[in-house]
C-alpha cells in the first residue's frame, strides 16, 4: 500500500496517537467516517443530477434560427 511496509504504518499510527492523544482518536476516526459517507453521498446525487440533464438536453430538441 502507497509503498509503505508495516514498521511505517506502526510509526505513523504511534505519532498519530502522540499527536492527538487516545482518547481524542475516536472522535476523530466517527468525524472522517461522516466525511467519507458525505462524500460519497454527494458523489452519488452529482451523478444523479448529470445524467438528469443528459438526458433533459437530448430530448430538447434544438432551435434552427431563421426557420
Amino acid at each position: 500500500m502507497f509503498g509503505l511496509g508495516m514498521q511505517e504504518l506502526i510509526i505513523i499510527l504511534l505519532i498519530i496517537v502522540v499527536v492527538f492523544g487516545a482518547t481524542r482518536l475516536p472522535q476523530l476516526g466517527e468525524g472522517v467516517g461522516k466525511m467519507i459517507t458525505n462524500f460519497s453521498k454527494s458523489m452519488k446525487g452529482a451523478e444523479k443530477s448529470g445524467e438528469e440533464d443528459k438526458d433533459s438536453e437530448s430530448s430538447e430538441k434544438p432551435e434552427i434560427p431563421g426557420a
